[in-house]
């Protein structure tokens, strides 16, 4: 996992170099609860019970973060996903994840899970219309800001690994409405290697993951720059 976890901050590292933080593009801490749309999905026991590996379906799609002063995140997505093909086939996926954040000085986030995340998918048209899976994945955001929208107040934007903007986010609280901060409830052995095994970049319409064949990619990137010798 911290190998991984490395390799990304590098990687955003050289990619983007160091960002200045001022007022100008981060007016308030990152500290608290943001929402996108309109704000019915949020982190915290209203949507996920981790205990149960089940959720509480908010009566709209839509992603929170939230986020402690001290290093630790929580995430709630709900999606939904249209068939161009089969409009009948419409994909719903409810996903959820805490761990540990890092703040780099280059302007990414870095969020390593705890190991406990999972994720419910329905797909109607599927061999299996409803089940569950492990979600345990680091996630990387290259770049993120904090500003005032003139209507719904302090927002938050942050850029996937490729310098895609997820839906903005607005403050809901500046106190982080989530879950206790550490890992609640028993994970596999083979989980704990898939997560050694894989770094994963989140994605507005789904997630898009290095698995471990697909880790020859980012090696390359990382030969590329100079930076193999690291792997030693």
């Amino acid at each position: 996992m911290m190998i991984f976890t490395s390799l990304l901050l590098l990687l955003a590292t050289s990619a983007h170099g160091q960002t200045v933080y001022d007022a100008a593009h981060n007016v308030t801490a990152i500290t608290g609860t943001w929402s996108s749309g309109s704000q019915n999905v949020v982190t915290g026991s209203g949507f996920a019970t981790p205990a149960q590996e089940s959720f509480t379906y908010p009566s709209t799609t839509g992603m929170s973060y939230s986020f402690t002063d001290d290093g630790y995140y929580e995430i709630a997505r709900y999606r939904m996903t249209s068939n161009g093909t089969v409009p009948t086939c419409i994909t719903g996926v409810m996903n959820w994840c805490h761990g540990t954040y890092v703040l780099a000085s280059n302007g990414s986030i870095v969020m390593t899970p705890f190991g406990d995340g999972y994720q419910q998918i329905q797909d109607p048209c599927a061999a299996v219309s409803n089940f569950i899976e492990i979600y345990n994945y680091v996630e990387l955001y290259v770049l993120w800001n904090i500003y005032q929208d003139p209507v719904k107040g302090y927002t938050l934007q942050l850029y996937q690994y490729d310098g895609t903007p997820l839906p903005p986010q607005y403050l809901i609280s500046t106190s982080p409405n989530m879950l206790p901060t550490q890992a609640l409830r028993n994970v596999s052995a083979t989980t704990s290697a898939t997560v050694q095994n894989a770094a994963v970049v989140n994605a507005n319409a789904g997630e898009r993951r290095w698995e471990a064949a697909g880790m020859t990619g980012l090696l390359t990137v990382i030969s590329g720059l100079g930076l193999a010798s690291l792997l030693l």
